[in-house]
């Protein structure tokens, strides 16, 4: 069976440097002006055409008729403008990327856990803290999801989750709850939560897409190779960037499928899960790819092993560094959301970058 796949392969900072030969990624601040229109016959790559704005329509009407719709819909996608989220009484505006500032309250997640876990004025404390620092929502995680980490009783979970989003909820914060279980779903969403980010995308547990169509509620539907014991397993790739492209893309016509509204469906690449360092590098390499799929892309990378892995093994807390780089990676590559520790840093790191897409944007001397 064909596939067929837009990757766009150069990105520009206005569309007057391509002197309007260049298309706006994700309705935000970053540019595409040219594109590799790749065609994958089972796992294997049969053609691969580097094009312009102007050459790819052509290019797409000359696919065979099932190809040439799929390649049309992922141009359309990559130029799609997204709608705001809806988070209670707050918009979170999709035009520039927003920071999601991370709460576990857990024993042993790899970063801080325990840090928050027995103090729950502690954990708020941190979460007002990231929201004043610039955070546009709080996740809020009550299992950790590290390469072997033991499996949580549900009862435990909501209990360690539920009273910090009551109390973020009452103080008008907007939140996502992390989990990949219904029941704790269920509890978050009527504590106040307002976005599912399950690692699992809807797998894990069959009742989720229902409860996430009926609340209706934004959801996040991340990669991972592996099921319910350990999602970190069975990462086998032939190409590992259009093989999550394609996990991707089931999942989100899976959530359609299920009810979910399209401008709720928020997809992420899944940096760190059942993936090697060279595969992680690859598909943050390909992040502009995602666009193709038409919904917002979630980024996290903060503080995760590769970070350690390129950089002499330091322990996480010493990770902050190279967590806003890849922050800032994820922006360049048009990313609606980065999922970070470091709050404070990374607002500081975008304040700059925003000031500089804007010089960018109102720079008219690039003009002929």
């Amino acid at each position: 069976m064909s596939s067929v796949y837009i990757r766009p392969i150069a990105l520009c900072d206005s569309p007057q440097s391509e002197e309007g030969a260049a298309i706006r990624l994700g309705g935000g601040l970053v540019y595409a002006s040219r594109f590799a229109l790749i065609v994958r016959d089972g796992v294997t790559v049969s053609t691969r055409q580097r094009l312009g704005t102007e050459d790819l329509p052509t290019a797409i009407a000359a696919l065979p008729d099932h190809l040439a719709a799929e390649a049309t819909a992922q141009w359309e996608n990559l130029r799609r403008t997204h709608a705001p989220l809806v988070c209670g009484q707050r918009m979170l505006r999709l035009d520039q990327p927003q920071i999601m500032g991370i709460l576990n309250v857990t024993p042993d997640s790899f970063s801080d856990g325990g840090q928050f876990l027995d103090n729950p004025e502690t954990a708020l404390d941190h979460a007002h803290a990231m929201l004043s620092a610039g955070a546009g929502l709080i996740d809020i995680g009550g299992e950790s999801t590290r390469p072997g980490a033991a499996a949580v009783w549900e009862g435990d979970e909501v209990k360690r989750v539920v009273p910090v989003i009551e109390k973020l909820a009452s103080a008008g914060a907007a939140i996502s709850i992390d989990s990949r279980r219904s029941t704790v779903i269920e509890a978050a969403l009527a504590a106040g939560a307002h976005i599912v980010n399950d690692v699992s995308a809807m797998r894990h547990d069959p009742r989720t897409a229902e409860i996430v169509a009926k609340s209706g509620a934004s959801v996040v539907l991340m990669h991972a190779p592996g099921t319910d014991g350990d999602l970190h397993a069975d990462g086998a790739y032939a190409d590992v960037v259009l093989d999550v492209f394609d996990a991707l893309s089931e999942r989100r016509d899976a959530a359609l499928a299920a009810g979910i509204a399209r401008d709720k469906i928020l997809l992420d690449p899944g940096i760190g899960f059942g993936k090697s360092l060279a595969e992680n590098l690859s598909l943050i390499n390909a992040l502009p790819l995602f666009h193709a799929l038409g919904q917002p892309i979630l980024f996290g990378a903060s503080r995760k092993r590769m970070i350690g892995a390129l950089s002499n093994e330091v322990p996480a807390h010493q990770r902050m560094a190279g967590s806003v780089m890849l922050a800032l990676k994820a922006m360049d590559a048009g990313c609606q959301m980065a999922r970070v520790h470091d709050v404070a840093e990374t607002v500081q790191a975008f304040h700059v970058w925003r000031g500089l897409r804007d010089a960018a944007l109102t720079d008219f001397s690039q003009l002929p």
